[in-house]
């Protein structure tokens, strides 16, 4: 036996042996290889874009991946939450009261922005507000790191490996300094959340110093974001749009046809204001929103709301710095509640809905979890035999009908 367990144990020495032998010829680990030849493949293009090499070390000279960073991308759940959950996340008692402290503490700089670039304060406060707070919290990464991480990652990297140039290029110019560039994890930075492209086109110095400096000075953060939505079609004097009131019996099949009209056309229909109030200009533009379907609120929705949404495409986003704007001067809750018990829909909920139609026996087409004009003329058909609201919004009320 002893002879056995000998032989045995020279067996493992060796194979160990050999185990050791061969990690100590094995290269470099692929992922610091690949580190190096990441910073190697970067710089040329750094330099091209006038990034020193000095600059270009000392932001990445010790450049490690964040995991972290790495993580967010790929565990990132299934945005399942409705607009309400959002709005009132966001746009909150607490918001609004500071939001309001700001506009009296900023009130001249804010003053001066709104006639400088024709853009409303309290969009820009608002803007302000849903991106750090009123500056409360400007993100906790590293704006290069951030962005080396995710074109490293593979993480849309067209998109992230020239917002890393250009934050190179931010620092090669003496904008910041390497330890005050910070931001999401996304890469946005600043008071109001501005990516470097951004930062390079539309930020503006408003103090007069000499300097664009979005992470410090309050005045050209809040002028950088007038300027930004002005220069992507900001119009002057009019609003982001208004909560509405729908009549009993509204043709919500007729309203998908029209999609935008003017407000007037609207009235026709019989759309008016919760307040009773008028219009103020009936012959703007418009398109419905109903972002919890016919039996949550309502609003026409003017062209700024899409300016807004080139902040962030986000039709929620836009919803909520709309709101919290109109709080902020005054206005109050929407007139219209929520839907109570409802939920948004995953897409593999929103493909379960249109097979559940089809077994009902309405045409959807190819159940691709896209609601379309084919599944959102089924979704009516079903909602009116049902004797619920005809409004073609697939929801988590709809999906518990169904089922």
């Amino acid at each position: 036996m002893l002879s056995v367990k000998t032989s045995l144990s020279s067996k493992s020495r060796l194979l160990a042996g050999l185990l050791v032998a061969a990690l100590a010829l094995t290269p470099v680990q692929p992922a610091m290889a690949s580190t190096a030849s990441f910073l190697a493949g970067l710089w040329p293009e750094a330099q091209a874009q006038g990034v020193s090499r000095r600059t270009f070390d000392a932001a990445l000279g010790n450049f490690t991946p964040s995991q972290r960073i790495l993580d967010l991308t790929k565990a990132q759940p299934e945005f399942t939450s409705t607009v309400a959950d959002y709005i009132n996340k966001r746009v909150t008692a607490g918001q609004v009261s500071t939001g309001r402290s700001m506009a009296g503490e900023w009130a001249q700089t804010l003053a001066s922005v709104e006639a400088r670039y024709g853009v409303s304060k309290e969009a820009v406060l608002a803007i302000w507000g849903m991106e750090t707070s009123f500056g409360g919290f400007m993100g906790g990464s590293n704006t290069i790191t951030a962005l080396a991480t995710l074109t490293y990652g593979g993480y849309r990297t067209e998109f992230f490996r020239k917002e890393l140039l250009t934050a190179l290029r931010i620092l090669s110019d003496g904008h910041v300094a390497p330890s005050e560039m910070v931001g999401s994890w996304a890469g946005a930075m600043g008071h109001t959340q501005f990516m470097p492209s951004s930062f390079m086109a539309y930020a503006v110095d408003h103090n007069g110093d000499g300097r664009a400096d979005i992470w410090k000075s309050v005045p050209d953060a809040l002028a950088s974001t007038a300027n930004y939505l002005k220069q992507h079609g900001w119009r002057t004097g009019e609003t982001w749009g208004y909560e509405v009131k729908l009549p009993r019996g509204f043709d919500f099949s007729r309203a998908y046809q029209i999609e935008t009209a003017t407000v007037s056309e609207w009235q026709a229909m019989g759309i008016s204001r919760p307040s009773g109030r008028d219009f103020p200009r009936p012959t703007d533009r418009a398109r419905l929103y109903l972002p919890a379907g016919g039996d949550g609120p309502a609003f026409l929705v003017l062209p700024n709301f899409d300016v807004i949404k080139r902040y962030n495409n986000s039709n929620s986003y836009a919803l909520a710095v709309g709101h919290l704007a109109d709080r902020i001067i005054g206005g109050g809750q929407f007139a219209t509640n929520w839907p109570a018990n409802d939920s948004s829909l995953t897409k593999s909920e929103r493909q379960e809905v249109q097979i559940l139609l089809a077994r009902h026996g309405y045409d959807v087409g190819s159940p691709d979890g896209v609601i379309g004009p084919k599944s959102r003329n089924a979704i009516m058909a079903f909602q009116q035999k049902a004797g619920l609201t005809a409004d073609g919004f697939a929801s988590g009320r709809l999906l518990r009908s169904l089922r």
